[in-house]
């Protein structure tokens, strides 16, 4: 006999306090910066950042490198950041590879986004871009990331991977269909680390001499070329190698076939961004390079295996508020969620003091009054003063450092809806994706990916998902969503008038 479905419970906060936001984020206008005073979000991300002992919740398994980041083309005309004052001019990195999704013990070559996280040790600070291998996200608002992320983890019940569990939720959140896509095709299972692309995915801003600014987004164009293992390679992969990626990284290395890649960037006025046709923060969209081409900035090489990777990668700790002078942020909403989440994740995983271990520690300067704590493994600032302004030491804030105000179109503090008038379209990208980006090949091969993940949907309610998130698909385009209902078996005509359309014939 079915059982009866319980009453139905009000959300509420861990202390039994009834709240209705749970996925837009209060923010001063719908494009500006998000509100300290939004406990819930903050709620939500640290309840999330505790929920793994003692790997990362997410990225938790990965590779890394050290390298060396050089200039090959001014940009000081959109930047005063000292790491590309000079033409030629070397910098320090790390990066590290991760997959997003799996524990540390899970195979390189699953289906996942991949983690593209990069220190620049600058004279200015350490500089962390922490992006994927992708442009987009799934969703767009700090709020429901735990969620996602949940989705993509394990069934409480099983402690399964649940296929049902992902496509319910991306079925029910629309925004999700671009990145979803780029999963589901090839580039969603790269040949290893060396051969994919990495994107700061964010809108970051960069300050110039004069103060200018301008918004920016970062690209990392792999100078191996693109090269991507079909469904069927990857988890013939996965059974020989479940390392394939980690091996592949080190063996180029030590072959001295160091891995390179060009850092481009685009740049956007704020004029320009203020008449866009839609909001240029948005982490679901990409902007046209057509409107708003590649610029040359350096080049990006990997030349130094770890010499334990316990220490120099498994410590590593990589926050997207970790900036420096002449990069800043922008009012996206994802990017605002992660500069609160990112440090707090790293002081939960490795304590308060993790900017001491070695591979985190800035390797010039550093002056402050942060004692004690957790783990202090230098001299914990000696006999010198613990608080700002004293009459003792010679530690003092340089003006010139000060930050460029930022332009706030409201003054309206409220919790706007991420998919409000204006930020509801999340399909034409994916479509463009489809028709303009994939030739006959790649399209082949992301609907029968398609097709392979949805078919393991299941329960009372693996009709409901289907047709749901194969109007999406629909909404994209026609073909795209009547090849993927066609293999699994769903009348075309009755999905089709779900969405208005006529009956068509197949």
């Amino acid at each position: 006999m079915k059982k009866e479905k319980e009453t139905k419970r009000k959300l509420t906060t861990a202390s039994g306090k009834p709240y209705a936001e749970n996925e837009n984020t209060m923010s001063i206008g719908s494009r500006g910066p998000l509100l300290l005073q939004d406990f819930i979000l903050h709620e939500k991300m640290a309840h999330f950042n505790r929920e793994r002992i003692p790997e990362r919740v997410v990225h938790a398994k990965g590779s890394g490198a050290f390298g060396t980041f050089t200039v090959t083309n001014d940009i000081t005309k959109y930047s005063k950041a000292k790491i590309f004052n000079k033409i030629g001019k070397q910098t320090k990195v790390l990066l590290r590879f991760s997959t997003v999704g799996g524990e540390r013990g899970s195979a390189d070559t699953e289906r996942d986004p991949r983690g593209f996280a990069i220190k620049f040790y600058t004279e200015d600070g350490n500089w962390d871009l922490v992006g994927n291998n992708t442009p987009v996200f799934f969703v767009k608002d700090p709020k429901k990331f735990s969620d996602f992320i949940h989705t993509q983890k394990r069934d409480p019940r099983t402690n399964c991977k649940s296929p049902t569990m992902m496509w319910d939720y991306w079925s029910l959140n629309p925004e999700s269909l671009h990145q979803v896509m780029i999963l589901m095709s090839d580039r969603g299972t790269p040949h290893g680390y060396r051969h994919m692309d990495g994107f700061g995915s964010h809108t970051f801003s960069m300050i110039n001499a004069k103060n200018e600014m301008v918004w920016v987004k970062f690209h990392f164009k792999t100078m191996q070329g693109i090269k991507n293992f079909t469904n069927d390679e990857a988890a013939d992969m996965k059974s020989k190698d479940a390392d394939f990626a980690q091996r592949d990284l080190v063996d180029a290395i030590d072959k001295k076939d160091f891995p390179k890649w060009a850092l481009k960037i685009q740049v956007m006025t704020n004029e320009q961004a203020k008449e866009f046709p839609f909001n240029p923060f948005d982490l679901t969209k990409v902007w046209p390079h057509s409107d708003f081409p590649l610029i040359d900035v350096g080049t990006l090489e990997l030349n130094q295996v770890p010499k334990n990777y316990f220490a120099e990668i498994e410590q590593s700790a990589f926050a997207p508020a970790h900036v420096v002078d002449g990069i800043g942020y922008s009012p996206d909403k994802m990017l605002q969620g992660r500069l609160l989440s990112y440090p707090d994740a790293h002081r939960y995983r490795l304590g308060v003091n993790y900017e001491q271990i070695p591979v985190n520690k800035c390797p010039f300067m550093v002056s402050n009054f942060e004692r004690d704590g957790h783990m202090r493994v230098d001299d914990n600032g000696g006999s010198d003063p613990n608080y700002f302004p004293n009459s003792f030491d010679d530690i003092y804030a340089d003006v010139n450092y000060k930050e460029t105000p930022m332009q706030i179109d409201s003054n309206i503090a409220d919790w706007y809806d991420r998919n409000g008038e204006n930020d509801n379209d999340h399909f034409t990208q994916p479509g463009l994706l489809f028709t303009k980006a994939m030739n006959d090949y790649d399209r082949h091969n992301l609907i029968s990916n398609i097709i392979g993940a949805m078919s393991g949907i299941e329960g009372e309610n693996k009709d409901l998902i289907i047709n749901r998130q194969l109007c999406h698909f629909f909404r994209a385009n026609e073909k795209l969503g009547m090849a993927i209902a066609k293999g699994l078996g769903v009348d075309v005509d009755k999905v089709m008038q779900e969405l208005g359309h006529e009956s068509i014939t197949v």
